[in-house]
C-alpha cells in the first residue's frame, strides 16, 4: 500500500496538539487550503465522527468524507475516507518529547477499484511529492496556531 510519512515538533504538550489536529469543525480556520468543513455527525469528536472536508488540491476544489475509525486522546486519531476507487487511511500519533510533542502523520492509500488500483499503482510515484508537500503545510499551519497561544 502506498504511504507518505511527515512529522513536525510542535512546542505544547500532547494534550493540547491532539485537541487541536481533531477540532474538526474549526479546520478551515486553521489551514489554508481547506475551503470548508460540514459536521455530518453531532459533537463530541470521537470514533464514528463523520464530516466533509472540501479544499483545493493540485488547482481543484474537491469534497471527501472522512471518519474517525480510532480515537485515543493525546495520542492517535486515524481518519478513513474513499475517493475514485481508492481507500484513504490517514494515522496521526502524538508523542511527548521533553515539552512538546512529536506529531506523525502516515497517509496510505489503496486502490479498491479496478481504476483505483491501476491509478494508485501508475499516479502514486507521481502524486506523493505534491501529497507530501500538501501535507507538510497542513500540519505547519496547525503548528502555526497552537504555538501561536504562547
Amino acid at each position: 500500500m502506498p504511504s507518505v510519512t511527515v512529522t513536525s515538533e510542535v512546542d505544547a504538550p500532547p494534550e493540547r496538539v491532539f485537541e487541536v489536529f481533531t477540532d474538526f469543525p474549526h479546520a478551515a480556520s486553521m489551514v489554508s487550503a481547506i475551503d470548508s468543513i460540514e459536521m455530518l455527525t453531532d459533537p463530541p469528536v470521537g470514533i464514528g465522527t463523520r464530516f466533509r472536508e472540501t479544499r483545493t488540491m493540485f488547482g481543484k476544489q474537491c469534497s471527501e468524507t472522512m471518519e474517525v475509525t480510532r480515537f485515543e486522546p493525546a495520542r492517535t486519531v486515524t481518519l478513513e475516507a474513499e475517493s475514485h476507487g481508492t481507500h484513504y487511511v490517514s494515522t496521526y500519533t502524538f508523542t511527548r518529547e521533553g515539552a512538546g510533542t512529536r506529531v506523525e502523520l502516515t497517509m496510505e492509500g489503496r486502490g479498491v477499484s479496478f481504476v483505483g488500483r491501476i491509478m494508485s499503482t501508475i499516479m502514486w510515484p507521481v502524486m506523493s511529492k505534491s501529497m507530501r508537500r500538501m501535507l507538510e503545510t497542513d500540519m505547519l499551519e496547525v503548528k502555526g496556531v497552537i504555538e501561536a497561544e504562547h
